[in-house]
C-alpha cells in the first residue's frame, strides 16, 4: 500500500547505522505486523518485533512526529482507516493482549481526523461522476475522485450511508458512530450524497448515463441465497443480512436456542450477535469440516470463547414447526468426498444418519449475490450474477460505466472493496482525461 514510504529493509539498514532520526520516521509506524518480511528473510530476523520496540522508545523520548505523519499517509492512501482498524482480520491484531493498544490507535486516528480532516480546496475539473452505493467501494472511489477535483454525486438506496459497514457488521465489531464519522469526512470533501435513491426504481440508469460523464456501480451483494428445504417459511426463520440489519437498528430480541446455518464470517457474526441479543444457546451448523470452514480462524475462536457452539459435518434437511413457528430442525450427517469447484471436499449425506436439534430461531447465512436486474442489456452479467468487468480497469461492457467491489467480485473483505474503489477511481480519472483530450482535439 505504501511502497514510496515504507520499506522494512531500508528501515533495518538505517537502524544498523544508528540513525537516531529513525525514531521520527513515519515508516516506523506503518509496519502492520504482516510478518511477510520475517517469512521471507533467510536469517529469520523478526523485524516487526524490532520496530515495535523502536515505537516504544519513540513514545518514551517524545518522538511522535512520525506517528502523526503515518496517520496522515494512512488517511490519504486508505479511505475509512478507523473502520479498517476495527474489522481487521489479521491475527496479530485479534489477540486479546493487543486490545488496549488497538483502542489507543483507534482513538488516535479519530482524534487526528477530527483536527486535520477538513475540506480541501481542490481545483474543480470538468467532469461529473455518479457513484451508486455508499459502501466501502463507493466511498473510496468518491474520496479519490473528489481529491482529484471531480464533481461527485453519491447515491444510496437507504436513509443511512455506509452500506454493509453500517447495516450488517455488528456493533461489537464496528461502532456505527465510527462509520458515520468517516462518511462525513468524505462528504466534507465536497461529495454530494443523495439518500433513499434505489437504483432501478426511483433512480434510473438512463438518467445517470444522460446526466454524468461516468458512472461507477458499487451496489454490493445484498441478495441472499435461500434455503430450499421444507419449513423455510415458518416464523422464526431469519436470513442473515436482514437479521444483522434489524439487530443494528435494535429491532430484534432473541431467547432460547438459535441455530445458524452456514460457515462464513457472516454466519459467525450472526451466531455471536444472537448471544448478545439474549439467546440462551447459539450453534452454527456447518456441512463440512473445521478445516474446510471459510470463516476467519480468529473470528471462530472469538465466537467459541463467547460460547458459540459449532456442529460440523451436518446439513439441514427440513425445518420442524409447530403452529406455524420453528421448534427445531432435522439434519443429516455428512462425510467428505473429492474436491469440488471451490477447491474444498464435497459433502455427501450419510444414509440413515438423520438427527434432530431443538431451535427457537434459525438464521440462514449461506451466501449473498448482487442484485443486477436494474442494468441495461449493454452491461454483461456473469453466471453468478456479478457484473462482468475488465479486471485491470473495472470497465463494464457499456461505455462510461464501471463497476467494482462485491457487485463485480462477489462478497469479499472491507480492504478488497476499498482497493476496488481506488482502482475504479484511477481508471475513471484516466478515462475522463482521455475524453477531455479528444473533445479539445475535435474543437481544434
Amino acid at each position: 500500500m505504501f511502497p514510496d514510504t515504507y520499506n522494512p529493509r531500508t528501515l533495518l539498514h538505517n537502524l544498523a547505522l544508528g540513525n537516531i532520526e529513525l525514531l521520527n520516521s513515519a515508516a516506523l509506524w506503518l509496519c502492520a505486523w504482516c510478518n511477510r518480511c520475517y517469512n521471507r528473510c533467510p536469517q529469520k530476523i523478526n523485524l516487526p518485533e524490532i520496530f515495535q520496540a523502536l515505537r516504544k522508545l519513540a513514545v518514551r523520548y517524545g518522538y511522535t512526529e512520525g506517528f502523526y505523519e503515518a496517520l496522515r499517509i494512512i488517511r490519504e492512501k486508505v479511505p475509512l482507516p478507523a473502520s479498517c482498524c476495527y474489522v481487521c482480520f489479521h491475527p496479530n491484531r485479534a489477540i486479546e493482549k493487543d486490545k488496549y493498544v488497538n483502542r489507543v490507535i483507534k482513538k488516535s486516528i479519530i482524534d487526528f481526523e477530527a483536527k486535520e480532516k477538513k475540506t480541501k480546496g481542490v481545483k474543480s475539473k470538468k467532469g461529473k461522476v455518479a457513484i451508486v452505493g455508499s459502501g466501502p467501494a463507493g466511498l473510496s472511489a468518491a474520496q479519490v475522485l473528489a481529491l482529484k477535483g471531480y464533481k461527485i454525486t453519491l447515491y444510496e438506496s437507504h436513509k443511512i450511508c455506509g452500506g454493509m459497514l453500517r447495516s450488517c457488521i455488528p456493533e461489537y465489531r464496528l461502532p456505527k458512530n465510527i462509520v458515520d464519522f468517516e462518511v462525513n469526512c468524505i462528504k466534507n470533501l465536497g461529495v454530494k450524497i443523495k439518500k433513499n435513491q434505489e437504483i432501478g426504481k426511483k433512480l434510473k440508469m438512463e438518467t445517470l448515463l444522460k446526466d454524468y460523464d461516468a458512472v461507477f456501480l458499487a451496489t454490493g451483494a445484498n441478495k441472499e441465497k435461500t434455503l430450499d428445504i421444507e419449513g423455510r417459511e415458518l416464523k422464526g426463520v431469519f436470513y442473515a443480512l436482514d437479521f444483522l440489519e434489524k439487530a443494528n437498528l435494535g429491532k430484534v430480541k432473541l431467547s432460547g436456542k438459535v441455530l445458524v446455518i452456514g460457515g462464513g464470517d457472516v454466519a459467525v457474526d450472526c451466531a455471536r450477535t444472537a448471544l448478545k441479543l439474549g439467546a440462551k444457546e447459539s450453534t452454527i451448523l456447518y456441512r463440512r469440516s473445521k478445516e474446510e470452514m471459510p470463516a476467519n480462524l480468529w473470528e471462530v475462536k472469538e465466537a467459541e470463547r463467547d460460547g458459540v457452539k459449532i456442529e460440523y459435518l451436518a446439513a439441514p434437511k427440513r425445518v420442524i414447526g409447530k403452529k406455524g413457528r420453528v421448534v427445531g430442525i432435522e439434519c443429516v450427517k455428512n462425510e467428505l468426498s473429492e474436491l469440488d469447484d471451490s477447491g474444498r471436499r464435497r459433502p455427501i449425506a450419510i444414509p440413515g444418519s438423520e438427527f434432530e436439534m431443538e431451535a427457537n430461531y434459525i438464521i440462514v447465512a449461506i451466501g449473498q449475490y448482487p442484485n443486477t436486474v436494474f442494468l441495461p442489456e449493454s452491461v454483461e452479467i456473469n453466471r453468478d450474477h456479478t457484473i462482468a468487468v475488465n479486471p485491470f480497469t473495472l470497465e463494464t461492457t457499456s461505455p462510461c460505466v464501471f463497476a467494482g467491489g462485491d457487485v463485480a467480485n462477489g462478497p469479499a473483505t472491507l480492504i478488497e472493496a476499498i482497493l476496488a474503489g481506488k482502482q475504479a477511481a484511477e481508471t475513471i480519472d484516466n478515462y475522463l482525461k482521455s475524453l477531455s483530450l479528444k473533445l479539445s482535439e475535435i474543437k481544434k
